[in-house]
């Protein structure tokens, strides 16, 4: 039986992930730790699991009694516009928390690790191998993202070089999907929460720079996979994501069609925002066969208006009781 710790688990893809651990018989203990910094507690509000259990903490000052099994590293933010007000906090998640979390690792136990397709920068080529080092500017804005999961990456891959580390490493490209914040800051959320609240659908500069968006379900699917579920040996980094690019724009237009008397304008440009996004998803083809993003994203930012839509109604419901 495994003793499971997931920080971050209350964000995002992260309580995502901790629904898909619980729905293992191996898993005797999961340990969720989470600062809120980005995560919600009502992310987790559902779980009804005795093997479940939430610690509020900063993942690189989290401190437990014993040691796990198996431990998931998703403590960070991943939207612009909160890893930018935080640069310093942002880096402290990402790499000391993974100092912090490989130190809980029971001997033989597995590490894993989300990254992001911000390491690749503003690609020069497209799509994106796993192989390409990138183009990533070390002291720009975006940096203390970037660049944190870029040095946590090399620090697990040299203690799998130097220690032997069972380490697995996904590099996620854009995912959207239910349980986002309505804060969030990144596209199809604030799309999403701006024509729901009848405000400008913003786009910074023409909105042809274009990007990969995967669905929740399928981008954790592909986790679950390549983190426990298969038995896969490879050790390098691995790109999960939807390999259909599409302009920011055209995501635009498809909300504001879903909204009616939804409109768009146009704000200056973001600095150094990736013109293009797109996988190479060769090496994933081959790791998790049979796997792909099955829900296109005309059906996807569907359900999450939906999910959004249902979340106004009941803060709506609660302000009027």
């Amino acid at each position: 039986m495994k003793s499971v710790l997931l920080a971050g688990g209350a964000g995002f893809i992260g309580s995502h992930l901790a629904d898909r651990l619980l729905k293992r018989s191996d898993v005797e203990r999961l340990v969720v730790v989470d600062n809120l910094w980005t995560g919600l507690r009502e992310n987790l509000a559902h779980i009804r699991d005795a093997r479940f259990t939430f610690v509020r903490s900063d993942v690189e000052s989290f401190q437990s009694p014993c040691m796990f099994d198996e431990v998931y590293h998703l403590a960070s933010p991943a939207s612009p516009p909160w890893y930018m007000q935080e640069p310093e906090r942002t880096i402290s998640a990402n790499l000391l928390g993974a100092f912090r979390l490989r130190d809980l690792l029971l001997p033989g136990g597995r590490f894993c690790f989300t990254s992001t397709s911000e390491v690749y920068g503003d690609p020069l080529v497209s799509p994106q191998p796993e192989s390409y080092r990138g183009s990533v500017d070390c002291t720009g804005p975006r940096s203390s993202y970037d660049e944190s999961k870029r040095c946590t990456e090399a620090f697990l891959f040299e203690s799998q070089r130097m220690r032997g580390l069972d380490v697995r490493v996904v590099r996620l490209f854009n995912v959207y999907g239910p349980r986002t914040r309505e804060d969030d800051g990144r596209a199809v959320s604030n799309f999403i929460m701006q024509a729901l609240n009848g405000r400008p659908v913003t786009i910074y500069g023409d909105g042809m720079q274009s990007r990969s968006w995967g669905y929740v379900d399928d981008i954790v699917e592909g986790l679950e996979r390549f983190f426990w579920r298969d038995p896969i040996e490879h050790r390098r980094p691995l790109n999960v994501g939807n390999d259909r690019e599409i302009p920011v724009i055209d995501v635009a237009r498809h909300i504001c069609r879903l909204v009616p008397g939804a409109r768009i304008t146009h704000l200056d440009p973001v600095p150094q925002d990736p013109t293009n996004r797109r996988p190479d998803l060769t090496v994933a083809n081959r790791v998790l066969p049979g796997w792909t993003c099955h829900i296109p994203y005309e059906r996807g930012v569907a359900l999450t208006l939906k999910w959004f839509r249902s979340q106004l109604t009941s803060d709506y419901t609660a302000m009027s009781a």
